[in-house]
């Protein structure tokens, strides 16, 4: 048998018959405000260099959800069953339960906002502009199941998605008004003592937030902070305003992950050429079966 183990920390003094067991409780005993990342380039600021990528199901819903059977569904004689477009997906097309990851547990949505986002779930499949490979905007582009990586220099920051090889430079000054919308709008960065805050504006309407449907109009505003609470652990967390759809402001929150494996790099995954049968292949001279 294992003899108990006796740990002691500057703060207290942790037993327990494993170690594993020790080492997790002695652990809870020392705060993620406690942890002083290393400086970045600056000298000034933590580093967020590095790859880092969300671990939750987020993509999929981001509210509190059950499993279900596809991420699009009809009705069927015992319940919800997959629809036509995702049936034979099978088990590969349903969705993985979740705890949420919205403070508060719910989307405020406006009535009418609410009604638009059940018809897009209804219509998944031809409506998700993940689906055509459109860029993911923000703050989707953050919790898709891809990695990203974080380039810090002394003056701004360049992020680089695996997906689509999406891509956006923030820069620590405020340019003001983005002159036009995009697809992943404008950042501007400044430093709330060591957490990165980025404000997004100026993306169009046509990005949604998750798999579920939920959605957003033009005047969004995401609001981003980034704060390093271990050496491989940062904790995200944005604020979403969008008086068009939503009735107040909202938080998401959920920590992000280095990703450590040795080499470790963002790969290709340029999927716009994966999606011209779906989009363009019924005008072929020869059309494959559809």
């Amino acid at each position: 048998m294992l003899k108990n183990i006796q740990f002691k920390t500057s703060r207290a003094v942790c037993y327990g018959s494993l170690v594993f067991a020790v080492i997790s409780l002695c652990g809870m005993n020392l705060s993620a405000a406690d942890y002083v990342a290393p400086r970045g380039p600056d000298g000034k600021h933590p580093d967020l260099n590095g790859i880092w990528q969300a671990m939750n199901e987020a993509h999929y819903d981001l509210e509190l959800h059950v499993a279900r059977a596809s991420l699009q569904v009809r009705e069927g004689p015992q319940g919800p069953v997959p629809s036509i477009p995702t049936l034979r997906m099978g088990a590969v097309g349903a969705v993985p339960p979740g705890m949420g990851v919205v403070v508060g547990g719910s989307i405020p949505y406006k009535p009418e906002a609410l009604l638009k986002k059940q018809q897009n779930q209804k219509n998944w499949s031809e409506l998700d502009p993940e689906v055509k490979c459109y860029l993911p905007g923000l703050p989707r582009a953050t919790y898709m199941p891809q990695p990203f990586q974080i380039f810090q220099g002394e003056n701004s920051l360049f992020f680089a998605y695996q997906y689509a090889g999406a891509v956006r430079d923030i820069y620590l000054i405020d340019r003001g008004e983005a002159p036009i919308d995009s697809w992943m709008g404008q950042s501007d960065g400044v430093w709330d003592g060591d957490t990165l805050v980025i404000t997004v504006t100026g993306q169009n309407d046509q990005t949604w937030l998750d798999r579920a449907g939920n959605h957003h109009s033009a005047q969004l505003k995401v609001t981003e902070r980034y704060t390093p609470m271990s050496a491989n652990h940062l904790q995200y967390e944005a604020t979403i305003e969008d008086p068009e759809t939503f009735t107040k402001p909202w938080v998401i929150r959920m920590p992000l992950y280095r990703r450590v494996e040795p080499g470790a790099r963002l790969m290709e995954f340029k999927c716009v050429e994966f999606v011209e049968e779906l989009m363009y292949g019924q005008w072929r001279r020869q059309p494959l079966e559809r």
